[in-house]
């Protein structure tokens, strides 16, 4: 049997309000390992990494995505301890109010600033900062 990491995807979901920034939309995890972190989940066999996207930000946070372009692919074999699982992570905007469902106890909107000083779950921090500095020059 051929073994190979397991695919995800992540967003970074930027919440507008009209057309400013409010922030980036978050999860609080409900199952460990616990903590902050982006948005996401694994690609289902038979589907394309584009609907698990926006498949995943709904479930997880209830709000409707626009995907936007490719942040990066992320695959150290240490990201996750659990197993190895390889993370295409995109940029993507909704609009409306988030609500925590499915695998998410809480989704939050955390502005630019506050994102710095969060502890989050795998390598959501490095995500994030490369995110930041590409899109914000933070």
């Amino acid at each position: 049997m051929i073994q190979t990491p397991f695919l995800a995807v992540d967003g970074v979901i930027e919440l507008m309000q009209g057309p400013h920034l409010a922030g980036v939309v978050l999860i609080w995890r409900k199952n460990p390992p616990y903590g902050w972190a982006l948005p996401g989940g694994f690609v289902d066999i038979g589907e394309r990494v584009e609907e698990a996207l926006v498949r995943e930000m709904r479930e997880e946070t209830t709000l409707d995505v626009t995907r936007h372009e490719l942040i990066g692919i992320y695959s150290d074999p240490a990201r996750d301890t659990r197993f190895h699982t390889v993370s295409m992570v995109y940029r993507c905007t909704a609009t409306g109010t988030p609500k925590g469902a499915d695998d998410a106890k809480e989704a939050r909107v955390f502005t630019l600033g506050e994102l710095a000083s969060l502890k989050l779950a795998f390598d959501h921090k490095q995500i994030l900062e490369e995110y930041l500095k590409r899109y914000h020059a933070l």
